[in-house]
Formats: structure tokens, sequence, C-alpha cells
């Protein structure tokens, strides 16, 4: 019996869900050559909310820190996850900037692309299928995981031969909340591996404290490979730690065979990781490290749980944290029965705040009148009749039936438009540059003016340099006109 692949996400995944992203490359490349030594087969070293809060935040080029790292882990195939026609923000982008992106990242190193849609429409992930496949690297085709009236086991196993035919070289289940459990692991993943001819991978988080006996329940359903961390950047809304995963599948005949230097490689790179998270203190928090059995219930990703109480206390309203999350599933399901996943989770949470602050429908986020109107994608059930129409009328356009990206009414700039508005304001117009300044435009135009100011990421030859987390905690802002009143209000980005 082949033995399990493990992949790691600490240089991704596991600063996202526990530290908002904020590890510098800096404190990553200290760690490379262990990783990259180890035998893990995959690290996630890119994607998600990365490359938006290392440009935001902390001032990085995000092709500095791929190159980067590529440079210190040159073996280990990289992954990053993509959004699928919306690259790593929230818009749906033209497609030949989606290639651009695609070609761009494979060329600086990146392997394999994990690619998305968050409403599981196959229609805006095809086109990053086709691009990935085009430049030469591994396409995994992604299934949202989440639980509704009109989700089910065959629904997913449906969803991975459609992602087949596409012409991926692999499926993933994602399950971004940490909600699947250890049945329903072994349902769909056995279904998947008896239906598909390509591997099949996992990924969870331990938010609700599933993860580790779902993805046991994987194993034995045959999953090829799934993702773990490392601690401290490991468990509660991060993976499952890769030695803990290691100590619960001692004896199974699916374990990797581990030598005393890898489980000592592993303590080394705990003990050096627990130094980076004392240094990054200020965007940690305790509710995140521990199980928390709300997420159960709201069906929202775990880090957001955190970030929604903090909102909430930011606008006097800490007393409305149960209704306003009792809020989630009513508008979910007038939403089609959308998965809970970026952008999903934050439109979704928003539109549950306004509507405990204003009244049901009352006041409609731009982002939850375009999902109810298909600017969005295809929502796995019809969206409520009454709230499209609402959404239509404030919005003052009509419902889609068309792939996004392909709406009439869709003002798009190409990878022509980009580069000449980058030569009129006298940046490099590369497609690097193109490709950041389609999804950044402002965040780029500030590290521009910054660049000299500080070294560029280099790969150091001694001993971790001491950083300083970058950033005040900035969150991402809507800006609400409410009856003549300006109203703030933001949902920091997480995958």
């Amino acid at each position: 019996m082949n033995k399990v692949q493990f992949n790691n996400n600490v240089l991704r995944d596991g600063h996202q869900s526990l530290a908002a992203t904020r590890m510098r490359t800096e404190q990553m490349l200290p760690i490379c050559e262990q990783l990259d030594n180890w035998g893990f087969g995959a690290l996630e070293t890119w994607g998600g909310a990365t490359i938006d809060s290392g440009l935001r935040f902390l001032d990085e080029f995000p092709f500095d820190r791929l190159d980067a790292l590529k440079k210190a882990c040159p073996k280990t195939p990289h992954m990053m996850l993509l959004r699928g026609q919306n690259i790593v923000q929230y818009a749906h982008f033209p497609d030949d900037v989606v290639s651009a992106f695609i070609k761009t990242s494979a060329d600086h190193g990146m392997n394999i692309f994990r690619i998305f849609d968050a409403l599981n429409d196959t229609r805006n992930m095809k086109c990053a299928i086709d691009a990935t496949r085009a430049a030469g690297a591994q396409a995994h085709g992604t299934i949202c995981f989440t639980s509704s009236p009109v989700h089910s086991t065959q629904k997913f196993i449906d969803m991975g031969l459609e992602l087949q035919k596409l012409g991926c070289h692999a499926v993933v289940l994602k399950d971004m909340a940490g909600l699947v459990s250890p049945m329903d692991t072994f349902k769909i993943i056995d279904g998947l591996k008896k239906t598909l001819n390509i591997p099949v991978w996992m990924h969870t988080h331990d938010t609700a404290g599933l993860g580790a006996s779902s993805y046991m329940s994987a194993i034995d359903a045959g999953v090829d490979a799934i993702d773990l961390s490392i601690s401290p950047f490991a468990n509660g809304t991060g993976q499952p730690d890769t030695t803990r995963m290691l100590a619960l599948l001692n004896g199974h005949a699916r374990c990797p065979d581990i030598s005393s230097e890898q489980h000592k490689s592993l303590k080394d790179i705990r003990h050096y990781l627990e130094g980076t998270y004392d240094e990054l203190s200020e965007f940690t928090s305790h509710k995140n490290e521990v199980i928390d059995t709300d997420t159960l219930e709201y069906q929202v990703p775990g880090g957001m749980l955190s970030n929604f109480r903090t909102q909430l206390k930011e606008q006097k309203m800490e007393d409305k944290f149960e209704e306003v999350f009792r809020e989630i599933p009513v508008v979910r399901e007038a939403l089609g029965w959308i998965p809970l996943v970026t952008p999903t989770s934050q439109i979704v949470g928003m539109q549950a705040f306004l509507n405990v602050k204003f009244g049901r429908w009352k006041q409609i986020s731009p982002q939850a009148a375009d999902i109810a109107l298909g600017y969005y994608g295809r929502t796995p059930a019809p969206v409520s009749t009454e709230l499209q129409q609402l959404a239509s009328k404030q919005a003052g356009k009509e419902p889609i039936t068309c792939r996004p990206v392909e709406s009439p009414n869709a003002q798009h700039k190409h990878m022509d438009d980009l580069r000449k508005e980058l030569k009129e304001k006298n940046m490099p117009s590369d497609d690097e540059h193109c490709i950041i300044h389609a999804m950044f435009p402002q965040q780029l135009a500030t590290h521009f003016k910054n660049k000299g100011k500080s070294a560029k990421v280099s790969v150091p030859t001694a001993k971790a340099a001491t950083a300083t987390p970058a950033g005040n905690g900035e969150v991402k802002r809507y800006v609400l006109n409410v009856n003549g009143k300006r109203i703030e209000v933001g949902v920091e980005e997480l995958v």
C-alpha cells in the first residue's frame, strides 16, 4: 500500500490562518533548507492572501518572495492557491490577465496551481486550468467543501469528474472552515478515488477539532496527499501539525517512513518558528489557537470568527455577535447556499452584519448584490427571488447567467491597457508588474515609491534576521452610504 504524501503549508496558510499573513520573507528563509530536505511532497509558498498582504503590509514585491523561496527550496515542488478567474483578488479578471499571471508565476518557478472558485462554478476555473497546462505546470482542480440542503457526496464527486474532464492533473477537496466530519470525508474521498483516475488530495483546518481525525478517514479512503503545517503555525484555525499527524499515524500501513533525522528537523523548525510566532504576537490570538466548535454552527472559516469579534467591537455591537452569526445561514440560503470561502465568507458575513444593524435587506452590500445577480457565477441553488429583485433595483443592473467575465457590461483592463497605464506612470511595464497592477494598483504604486528605502529580499547565510512586523492591522473596508451617513465596516481577508 502506498504511503500518504505530506505537503507543508507553514510558509503560506500556516501564518495566514494564525498570524494574519504577516510572516516576512526574511523570517521564512532560515528554515527553507530544512523544509526542502525534509521530504514533503509539496511546499505551499505563495498565493491566497500572501500576495496582497505582503505588498500591502510588508512592502514586499510578490515575485521577489517567490524568487527567494524558490532559490532557497529548489528541490521540492512549490504550490500556490489561486482563486480561478479572481486570481488572488475578489474581482473577475479577463482571460489574458489570468493567463499572463499563471505563465509568469510558472516562469518564476511555481509548479502546482491549486485552482478553486468560491461558488464551485467550474466556468470560472477553466481559463486558469488551461493556462496552467499551457505553462507546463500542474493544474489541481479544487472542490470547496460545504454542507447545505443542496450539497451531497454525489455532487462533490460529480464536480471532481468534471474537473478531471477539464484536464486537471489532480483534484483537491478543500475544507476551508474545518467542517467536514470523518464519516463524510471517507464517503467523499472514497467516491472520488473510485470514480477518478487522477490523484486526490485533501486540505482542511483544525478549527473545530475535526481536521486530524478527518485526515485519518481520508487516508483510510485512499487519499494521495494531505496538507499539514508546523507548530506554532498549526492546529486551531491552521492545518494539523506534522509531528502530531505522524503520531496519529504511528503503526498505520500508510504512515510515511520517517527517520530520526527528520523528527529532529521538525523539532528544530518548530523551535525556530516559536521565536517567529512571538515576533508576530501583534497579529496572533489565543482564540485562533484553540478548538472553536462555534464554527460547526456558523460554518465560517475560524479566522473570520475572531476577525468579526473585533469588527463588532469597533462598531460597538459586540453584544450582537450571536445575532449576527445567526443571520449568516439566512443570508447564505438567500444567496443560493454558496460555500463560505474568500471572498464569499466575507461577503455573507458583511451582509449578515448589515441585516442586523439596519434591518434585513434594508442595505445590501454591492458584493452581495453581485452574487445575487450572477456576477460572481452560478450559485449551487437558485437565489431568493425577493433578494434578487431588491439587489437589481439597488444596483441598477439586471441578473446575468453567462460566465461573469463575459458579462456585456463588464469593464476590464487587458494586458495592453495595463502596460500602457504603467508606462504613463513611469513604472516598470513587464508582465510581473502588469498583473500585480491589475489586482493591487494602489499598493504597487506605494511600493514603487518606497523602492530603494529598504534592502531587497535575499537568502541569508547566517541565522534569521529579527523582523519587526509591519502594518497597523488595517482591514479591507466597505464604505456605505446609509441615509446620508458614511458607514465604514470591514473584514480582513482570509482563505
